[in-house]
């Protein structure tokens, strides 16, 4: 997998959102986003995996120019190759924990029982896939969220915030998960994050700012120990 964005650059009418942005993250590697709210963090997400469009400059996913893509080709390429975590989660409230999970599959016509319990496995939810989304808790959300995003194995993963309505405790297993599971199945991981702690689990640390990305170092704080300490799911 390989995702290359160069010179790129958003606006909003006549407000800039980021300019001159440029990335190249490499197969299995692991880079996180830091910057102020604000800034275009979770709109340079969406831009990479064309759900935004932009302004000049190019995004390329496994060579391809999402740039020149249609909405049914990009969508199309997401299914395949791109997982999303957000957030605010946003599984389905009316499927269960194991329909959630199976939902890509179904979407590329390839159902996998085995695969989706597996990964219920993997994140720590065995035994949960009956249950309905408003019976877990917000660490659980996340972690079906996760699972969601990997069980059709994307070559790439973006996480925009997913701890961002955590616990520091719970918010530590989540990236626990996040970054055992994109490891195993070899998924390059772009995390946006205000966790300076999360961030310093990364291969590499980025800050966005209005004049694009730039090399970032981060500062521990007391709160945030536990993110850099695996934990048991």
């Amino acid at each position: 997998m390989s995702l290359v964005i160069t010179d790129l650059s958003k606006r909003y009418g006549e407000v800039a959102v980021f300019s001159h942005v440029s990335l190249t993250v490499a197969s299995g590697e692991f880079v996180a986003i830091l910057g102020e709210s604000g800034v275009g963090k979770s709109t340079l997400l969406n831009c990479m995996a064309g759900l935004d469009n932009w302004d000049s400059g190019s995004v390329l996913l496994d060579g391809l120019d999402l740039g020149a893509l249609n909405d049914e080709q990009k969508a199309r390429l997401r299914r395949e190759k791109t997982g999303f975590v957000f957030q605010a989660f946003h599984v389905l409230p009316h499927l269960d924990v194991t329909q959630n999970v199976a939902l890509p599959l179904l979407l590329l016509g390839q159902p996998d029982d085995a695969r989706v319990q597996a990964m219920l496995d993997a994140v720590g939810l065995n035994g949960l896939g009956p249950r309905l989304p408003q019976q877990l808790s917000g660490g659980q959300l996340q972690r079906v969220a996760i699972a969601r995003a990997l069980v059709h194995r994307p070559s790439l993963l973006l996480a925009d915030e997913p701890t961002g309505n955590l616990d520091p405790g719970t918010a530590a297993k989540v990236i626990d998960a996040l970054i055992s599971q994109s490891r195993l199945h070899g998924a390059s991981l772009v995390l946006v994050t205000h966790s300076d702690a999360a961030a310093r689990r990364a291969d590499r640390v980025l800050r966005l700012t209005a004049e694009g990305l730039q090399s970032a170092r981060v500062r521990l704080q007391a709160d945030d120990t536990d993110l850099l300490q695996p934990q048991a799911l």
